[in-house]
């Protein structure tokens, strides 16, 4: 799994770096950049994305690609 993390600034101003970290799907999330050994933390994505969906509206919902956003799914 890909995932997202940012960087954990400190001083006022700072821009907020973001990394995309490969990791097994059991892996406790990390504290450090595995590289620069900076303060990072996982950025939670949830209900985005992309699923299909039955274009007749039921059944298994296979067959229609449909996008998710923070106004709900199509």
């Amino acid at each position: 799994m890909i995932y997202l993390y940012e960087s954990i600034e400190t001083k006022a101003g700072a821009s907020v770096v973001h990394y995309e970290i490969e990791q097994g799907m059991q892996d406790l999330p990390l504290t450090r950049h595995p590289q620069t050994g900076a303060a990072i933390r996982r950025v939670i994505l949830g209900g985005w994305g992309t699923f299909t969906a039955d274009a007749g509206g039921g059944g298994d919902r296979t067959g229609v690609e449909c996008d998710c956003g923070p106004d709900g799914c199509c």
